[in-house]
């Protein structure tokens, strides 16, 4: 169980979930997406995958080889400040090069969440450690849901697989995380709420 509850983690590791939210937002929801060429599309995914995944994970190699890090999964709150500095750099970086682009408003309203939710959980880890895993794909969540809301083009229940999955991770993450179930329902509802919030309230009508 412990193996595939950290299987689980690095599967739906938080450094992937702005990444898998514009392609799932992308597949589900055509109103932001059907006037892009593919080439622009898969052009912005490996753009968003450059400055939210690899940049980030390079970030952390190269501070836990400094020994700024006592391990890569960075255990101790302390050790997440520095690497959420630099992502939330990443992604304001990323924001602004999709800005550059000729994208839908609820593209950029939905990365202002994913911005929001991880300056948020910056706040936070400052005085009390929070699941960054379930941030994560509570955002995810809360971005698909406002997009539902803000067009209709798709329906909850397409969602319900996502849901499970949030159940299964949040579970790992108390089984081999070491989080206790506030810090995860935490997490999930801070991360929803920021995108959720944006998309639905932050899109230009």
């Amino acid at each position: 169980m412990r193996h595939f509850a950290q299987a689980l983690s690095v599967v739906l590791h938080p450094v992937l979930m702005p990444l898998f939210t514009l392609v799932l937002a992308f597949r589900l929801d055509p109103h932001i997406s059907f006037f892009l060429p593919p080439p622009v599309q898969w052009f912005t995914f490996g753009m968003v995958a450059v400055m939210t995944v690899l940049f980030p994970l390079s970030s952390a190699v190269i501070l836990w080889r400094s020994g700024a890090l006592s391990s890569i999964t960075m255990p101790l709150r302390q050790e997440r400040i520095a690497p959420l500095l630099m992502t939330l750099l990443y992604l304001a970086m990323c924001l602004y090069l999709l800005h550059r682009g000729p994208h839908h408003p609820a593209t950029y309203a939905l990365f202002n969440g994913v911005l929001l939710a991880v300056a948020a959980t910056l706040v936070v880890t400052l005085r009390w450690r929070i699941s960054a895993h379930m941030v994560g794909i509570g955002g995810l969540l809360g971005g698909l849901w406002g997009l539902q809301g803000l067009h209709g083009t798709f329906v909850p229940l397409e969602l319900v697989g996502i849901i499970v999955l949030a159940g299964a991770l949040g579970s790992a993450r108390m089984l081999v995380g070491g989080h206790s179930a506030a810090q995860v329902g935490a997490g999930a509802a801070l991360g929803f709420l920021c995108t959720w919030a944006c998309v639905l309230f932050g899109t230009p009508a």
